[in-house]
């Protein structure tokens, strides 16, 4: 059990049946009354952000959230399956866990999984991806004098912008933070 006075950023708790994580807290001591804890909190499942006022005193139980390697294997209907890697049990779970995520993956990808009671509850993808390019229009000889970008489709069906120097069958690294170009591969 935690209180709302150990309150700190990434704790994750559960409270109505739901998990959240702590993404500020401040321990405020108004001039009368009793003092209180406002927090802003982060529902896991949903992703809506909250911000409640607690009594130091109240308690809480901490979730133990558990990283661990696992492996994208493939889509079927609107289920994306996993592999762990040390157990090589598979696990389903909806996109919306995954999130803006699922456009840049790609069959046997390594990726980190945050996992609670043995069910996943998010995915990190890593800092960098490298996609090959499926699709895009030729690039015009002396058309890069004014650094413009142009659409590319990827393997994964997703269309970014790119330099204009950048060709179909090109293979590019995307930044997973942003889903931007980053560079080729």
């Amino acid at each position: 059990m935690i209180t709302a006075r150990q309150f700190r950023n990434g704790i994750v708790i559960e409270m109505q049946n739901n998990l959240f994580v702590v993404q500020e807290s401040q321990h405020i001591k108004p001039g009368k009354g009793g003092a209180f804890v406002r927090a802003k909190l982060k529902n896991l499942q949903t992703g809506a952000i909250a911000e409640q006022t607690f009594r130091p005193s109240d308690s809480f139980q901490q979730a133990f959230i558990e990283e661990q390697k696992v492996q994208y294997l493939y889509k079927e209907h609107s289920i994306y399956y996993f592999m762990n890697q040390a157990t090589y049990e598979q696990t389903g779970i909806t996109q919306d866990i995954i999130g803006d995520n699922v456009k840049l993956l790609k069959d046997g990808m390594e990726i980190s999984a945050s996992f609670y009671k043995d069910t996943i509850i998010g995915i990190t993808l890593p800092s960098f991806v490298k996609l090959r390019v499926t699709y895009t229009e030729p690039g015009i000889k002396g058309d890069t004098a004014r650094g413009g970008s142009k659409p590319a489709t990827l393997e994964t069906g997703t269309v970014i912008k790119v330099p204009l120097f950048i060709n179909t069958d090109d293979v590019i690294k995307i930044d997973t933070r942003t889903g931007q170009y980053s560079g080729r591969a």
